[in-house]
């Protein structure tokens, strides 16, 4: 599918909006809500890699999907993608999904003979992202996904170890307490006049 040049920097911009906001609910603590409602906002997972450049952590949150316990994702918009040119460079990654926080290794699969499935089933579980480049994976054929996605990359993550500690998913959670123990007396002496 041919996307306009000024319509893909739009849907750029738009991504790159929402994923400051999907990622600042994660270090809250509240990434499990984010995919409470996977059939219209989508599966969502946070993905740390090292930027080719800097050598530093980046975090980009992406759809994804689950499929026989392996985890996949696509570079919807090929392989110019800042993250998919990071993780081509280093393969070490870390994931934060809803079921906890995990060291990988990703792999890009886009040869792989059952690709048109596993891309179908990225993009089902993407939601209204799928829906906003114009893609129904649901009703498209097999010979309209591939067409449609002949330069999205097919990235396999695997899992390795779960990980622990401070730096992951949640690592801002303790402003809730805070805000609490600080808003609840000024409640409270409201409550009271």
């Amino acid at each position: 599918m041919d996307i306009k040049p000024e319509l893909a920097q739009q849907l750029r911009q738009m991504f790159k909006t929402g994923n400051r906001f999907m990622l600042l609910m994660w270090r809250l603590g509240l990434g499990s809500y984010i995919n409470i409602a996977p059939e219209y906002i989508g599966r969502i997972m946070v993905l740390t890699h090292i930027g080719r450049k800097t050598g530093e952590k980046r975090q980009t949150p992406i759809n994804y999907a689950t499929l026989n316990g392996e985890i996949y994702c696509v570079a919807g918009f090929g392989p110019g993608s800042d993250w998919y040119r990071n993780i081509m460079k280093n393969p070490q990654v870390e994931i934060w999904l809803p079921d906890g926080w995990w060291e990988g290794t990703a792999e890009d699969i886009s040869r792989h003979p059952n690709r048109i499935e596993l891309v179908r089933q990225v993009l089902i579980a993407s939601a209204f992202a799928a829906r906003a480049v114009g893609l129904e994976p649901k009703t498209m054929t097999d010979e309209q996904i591939a067409a449609a996605t002949g330069e999205y990359r097919l990235i396999h993550i695997r899992r390795i170890s779960a990980c622990t500690g401070p730096g992951g998913p949640g690592d801002l959670a303790w402003i809730w307490p805070a805000a609490t123990f600080l808003l609840l007396p000024l409640a409270l002496r409201k409550r009271r006049r």
